[in-house]
């Protein structure tokens, strides 16, 4: 008997559309941060692409944070994505997390998921949501450090005790500079893994962040 299979949304549009906003902001954030720490595009610093960065990296930040913020009110309120929410059942269950383990180690088939992630992709995802809340969390301080009006100083009461937590604007710096080596290291492990389930296991890799479809076998035409 021919074997049946029926689409499942995986992923929304709007989660989809964020997914890549942020991939490129956070490359974009990396570029110009970099530059602003060491302006490596000249000999004598150049002010104007100085300056042209900074607004970009600020600019790029801020619209990190907006789509961050908005991207965790779907995942927790949205119907669209309770596939996504699903995931959780496969956290807490040691049986999954065995059998996911026995994949990566390519000893074993890629277990069926209730969700969109597997335990071990969950983890990660909100290893690196946290990530980004606290690199922008730092970034917001050396904001409010350099303008002191309008937005700035708006959240300066807020950022200032953050400040002190972190025993003061030169750890802040180091700090950021530190998760940004931890983006760094995460994105070409990101980039392989995703592209190994891809060819691994099709349905369950990159295409579906593209697609937003997972395709499962319909047990109804067994």
């Amino acid at each position: 008997m021919e074997t049946k299979y029926k689409s499942v949304l995986e992923f929304s549009k709007l989660t989809r559309i964020f997914h890549w906003i942020r991939a490129l902001a956070i490359f974009a954030l990396i570029a110009t941060g970099f530059y602003l720490a060491y302006p490596f595009l000249s000999a004598n610093p150049d002010y104007e692409i100085y300056s042209l960065s900074r607004i970009w990296h600020i600019s790029i930040g801020f619209l990190l944070i907006a789509i961050s913020i908005f991207r965790i009110y779907l995942f927790v309120f949205t119907k669209e994505c309770q596939m996504e929410r699903r995931s959780f059942l496969d956290l807490i269950n040691p049986i999954v997390w065995f059998q996911i383990l026995k994949t990566y180690l390519l000893l074993g088939g890629h277990p069926h998921n209730k969700g969109s992630y597997n335990p071990l992709q969950l983890v990660t995802y909100i290893a690196i949501m946290i990530l980004i809340i606290l690199i922008s969390l730092t970034g917001l301080i050396l904001y409010t450090h350099i303008y002191h009006q309008g937005l700035g100083g708006f959240l300066m009461p807020i950022m200032k005790p953050l400040e002190v937590l972190c025993g003061g604007i030169a750890n802040v710096r180091l700090i950021h500079h530190i998760l940004t080596w931890a983006f760094i290291i995460f994105i070409p492990i990101h980039i392989y893994m995703a592209s190994w389930n891809a060819v691994k296991f099709p349905g369950s890799g990159i295409d579906t962040i593209v697609s937003g479809l997972r395709f499962e076998k319909d047990e109804t035409h067994q």
